[in-house]
């Protein structure tokens, strides 16, 4: 792509990241088949923990009828789901360490 073509903002922000890693020192790694299968298993495995998380949740939601408990279950509910994406992240980015 020329100089005086119009860049999106998603090219200008990776222009921009990749500059700063060169700057900083990080090389970038591309990963191996192993550890993309890896990581596809790992978002699989989430988006099936987050469908068993909604199947509870509106199990759960048809037993109760009071806002203060629906509010409880609506809060657990949230903190599982954050739990399980920083899971997932934790475990991929582990993957893509190599470690």
């Amino acid at each position: 792509m020329g100089d005086d073509e119009l860049k999106s903002a998603w090219q200008l922000t990776m222009e921009r990241f990749r500059k700063q890693d060169a700057e900083q020192g990080t090389e970038e790694q591309a990963l191996t088949p192993e550890q993309k299968d890896a990581i596809e298993e790992c978002r699989r495995s989430h988006k099936a923990k987050v469908a068993e998380l909604e199947i509870m949740h509106q199990s759960k939601l048809a037993a109760v009828q009071d806002p203060e408990s629906l509010e409880k279950i609506e809060n657990a509910y949230r903190r599982d789901l954050e739990r399980a994406a920083e899971d997932r992240d934790r475990v991929i980015a582990r993957i893509r360490g190599g470690k």
